[in-house]
């Protein structure tokens, strides 16, 4: 191989691994709840399933990953993939500190509507 040839190869190789680098990314409010939801001491309902919080953030990472074409805003992403299952349909559930649980939808978007109540959040819609 060409010197000039290798040189292609290596660009090429670097500019699809930044692509897709890129393409993993996830929105900094979206990361900030479900880090935040990850960290938590909830409880996770998922089709009558219960699962730590640790799990549910891997769930929700992952649909995410899956379905971000469904997310354009944060209210979006929370609407669309991380308040009910989009095999059965059923809400997901979040249960906090021994309280009574309550749909994950409306538990993500009183996290929003706090973290951009702080100041702290600037982004309103996904590039």
């Amino acid at each position: 191989m060409s010197v000039r040839a290798t040189f292609i190869a290596v660009l090429v190789v670097i500019g699809l691994t930044q692509a897709t680098a890129h393409a993993d990314e996830i929105p900094a409010e979206i990361n900030y709840l479900l880090t935040t939801m990850g960290g938590s001491d909830c409880t996770f309902i998922r089709n009558g399933n219960e699962y730590n919080a640790e799990d549910a953030e891997a769930h929700l990472r992952m649909k995410y990953g899956r379905g971000k074409r469904y997310a354009s805003t944060t209210e979006d992403f929370i609407k669309n993939l991380a308040s009910q299952s989009s095999m059965s349909g059923k809400p997901y559930y979040i249960a906090c500190n021994g309280e009574e649980k309550t749909e994950s939808g409306t538990w993500l978007m009183q996290l929003l509507l706090e973290h951009r109540a702080t100041g702290q959040s600037k982004e309103r819609e996904i590039e």
